[in-house]
């Protein structure tokens, strides 16, 4: 046990050169076509394993989207685990990329169905490498699908959360458009629209400012009605296994005390807050925001010392 914990301190160090690494493409029925992924094993039997699940919007299995996000986190967090000798599972959401055959429509989903897609690539996962149980690993809001596929425990390890709000979807919304001065002439009609959203209405966008049009357009509004059905807070605090909270403190988007609120729905989570750390797990020397978001588009710019070491040690250590 000593001799595999040095070991494991050492490749973390990077004083021993990586295990070889086997990527192999999978894939899994989707509900009118494949839903496709990437698993990177790595060499020897026994390694335990990650199903890394993407954040919001058009974001692929390595962590980038056409919006302008080309920071491969979770390509480099998949490298990463490999290198500590922890297989990964990344994919890409049903209607989209790799995925595009799964569903016409890429648009017309619901938290419920990520899910379930979660737990059948869990399943997969599972039986690809012959282990009792697999962990999964959420980004954003891929901390929420997390979340609500452990409402079905067989067969999952424990929980990673990565910069996961925990507010319901509807207060993040609130406090992100307030955030910025920018937005006041905005508020007038967002707020309503939430208001609306939350109480499972649909909202009608003729006469709303075009600034709003991308965030409350019909076809994207019946997923936001099903994310703001959710608690994040109150779905961690019913799981009953292990949990790792981490959390950048330069994030733009989720903060240390969305972590901090998780942490306190179950205070048995370990709380991971990770100093100059950003959204997409880089890291960013100052609080200037233009240099946090040119991280979201630099690939070569490896994840944050203390990402990866958080993460495979939890998962190592089974807890």
């Amino acid at each position: 046990m000593i001799a595999r914990a040095l070991l494991f301190l050492l490749l973390l160090a990077g004083l021993l050169p990586a295990p070889p690494v086997l990527a192999q493409p999978v894939e899994m029925p989707g509900p009118e076509g494949p839903l496709r992924g990437t698993l990177l094993v790595p060499d020897g039997a026994g390694a335990p394993a990650v199903l890394i699940i993407p954040g919001s919007g058009p974001t692929d299995r390595d962590g980038n989207n056409p919006l302008g996000v080309r920071a491969a986190t979770y390509r480099l967090l998949a490298e990463g685990l490999a290198a500590a000798g922890i297989a990964t599972l990344r994919t890409d959401k049903r209607g989209l990329f790799g995925s595009k055959a799964a569903l016409a429509d890429a648009d017309a989903v619901t938290i419920a169905d990520y899910a379930a897609d979660t737990l059948g690539w869990a399943a997969l996962l599972r039986g690809r490498l012959g282990l009792d149980c697999v962990w999964l690993l959420g980004h954003s809001e891929g901390g929420l699908i997390a979340l609500v596929a452990a409402r079905q425990p067989a067969g999952l390890c424990g929980l990673v959360l990565v910069a996961t709000a925990g507010r319901p979807l509807g207060a993040v919304l609130r406090a992100q458009l307030r955030a910025n001065p920018a937005n006041a002439p905005l508020l007038a009609a967002a707020m309503p629209a939430i208001d609306a959203l939350e109480a499972g209405r649909r909202v009608d966008t003729a006469g709303m400012p075009p600034a709003l049009l991308g965030l409350f357009r019909p076809s994207v509004q019946g997923f936001m009605i099903s994310a703001m059905a959710y608690d994040p807070a109150a779905l961690l605090r019913g799981w009953a296994g292990p949990a790792l909270i981490v959390q950048g403190e330069r994030d733009l988007q989720v903060g240390p005390a969305d972590a901090r609120a998780l942490a306190a729905a179950d205070p048995r989570a370990r709380l991971v807050l990770l100093p100059g750390v950003n959204h997409v797990l880089k890291a960013v020397a100052t609080d200037d925001a233009a240099a946090n978001l040119a991280a979201y588009a630099d690939p070569g710019l490896p994840l944050a010392p203390g990402v990866v070491a958080a993460i495979a040690g939890f998962v190592r250590a089974g807890r």
